[in-house]
């Protein structure tokens, strides 16, 4: 009973949330400069055949009467059609001369569709690494708080958190794929490519990881049933594996679900360094070209993520420690 209604008041939450994301975006595409009508005709059309077009497609309706239009549409799974790219999805807003698929536009959802699995995979592997490199140094840390151990951890963090991410990025390029050839860095040809930008976004996520890790578990390790658990004849590493990580994995699992949810939504950074096919560098074409139908589309599957992505930590917390209350 507490899941359903825990679930039913996050839920209308949720869509309180996707609906402002989508109003907000809504309305800021369309009070920007530019005309998204006249990159898609051509710099040399006449003024009359843009308005045509743009009167066909609904644009020049006030806003209100254009995002009512639009949500209703997306209340029914339809995020729209992009305004410059090809069915076949050409990169670029356009097509081949010999593309059969010119004339007809990409649907929204199936772009990002195609996209999403691999911003997934980015995401995965880079909080793989990430909790490699920061479980171990955080955890060393908060068991010898004011010690070496804790020092370290803060020098490491520091490092890694100062490091510009497009710079560690290009470094990285240069050291590892072109001087050293052992990774590959441009592009997508399997999943060797997934590699590189993950280390840097690994490298961006760690220090976030070691710091909450380090004050979680000294924090744990000064309780007074930790001091129970000795007198009880408990080995340390039954004391750390039994109690201080566990107590200490809801303020790491609220820091994982923040930062999954932002690695999702699309680096854009990392994957235009890398010319990585994911959500981010689709946002970033999208952006240049005004392409208005696939930046709200991305926006709201963006921010339903990050709900859904919310509602599945809080439930996890809880699973973990029964006295918390959502």
């Amino acid at each position: 009973m507490f899941i359903l209604r825990f679930l039913a008041r996050r839920l209308g939450q949720g869509a309180i949330i996707i609906f402002l994301v989508s109003a907000l975006i809504f309305t800021l595409l369309r009070v920007v400069p530019g005309d998204p009508v006249r990159l898609m005709v051509g710099g040399m059309a006449p003024d009359t055949l843009v308005e045509e077009i743009a009167a066909e497609m609904g644009l020049r309706d006030p806003i209100y009467v254009q995002f009512g239009r639009y949500m209703g549409n997306v209340l029914k799974g339809d995020l729209g059609e992009s305004f410059v790219r090809p069915a076949s999805g050409a990169a670029v807003g356009g097509a081949s001369f010999d593309d059969s698929t010119r004339g007809e536009r990409a649907k929204v959802l199936d772009l990002i569709a195609e996209t999403a699995p691999m911003t997934l995979q980015l995401a995965l592997l880079a909080m793989v690494f990430a909790l490699m490199i920061g479980v171990p140094i955080g955890v060393w840390g908060g068991l010898y708080p004011g010690r070496l151990p804790d020092r370290l951890a803060l020098y490491t963090s520091s490092v890694f958190v100062s490091l510009p991410n497009f710079w560690l990025g290009i470094v990285l390029a240069l050291l590892l794929s072109v001087k050293l050839n052992l990774l590959p860095a441009i592009g997508y040809k399997g999943f060797s490519y997934t590699i590189l930008p993950a280390l840097v976004l690994a490298v961006e996520i760690a220090p976030f990881i070691i710091r909450t890790l380090t004050v979680s578990v000294a924090g744990v390790m000064g309780q007074s049933f930790i001091d129970i658990a000795r007198v009880r004849g408990l080995s340390r590493n039954q004391i750390v594996f039994r109690h201080a990580l566990k107590n200490s994995a809801v303020p790491l699992l609220n820091l994982l679900g923040v930062q999954f949810s932002m690695l999702l939504g699309g680096v854009l950074v990392i994957e235009f360094i890398f010319d990585y096919p994911g959500l981010g560098l689709l946002t970033i074409n999208a952006v240049m070209q005004r392409d208005f139908p696939l930046i709200q589309g991305i926006a709201i599957v963006t921010a339903a993520v990050f709900v859904l992505i919310n509602i599945a930590v809080d439930l996890l917390a809880t699973a973990i420690d029964p006295r918390l209350d959502y």
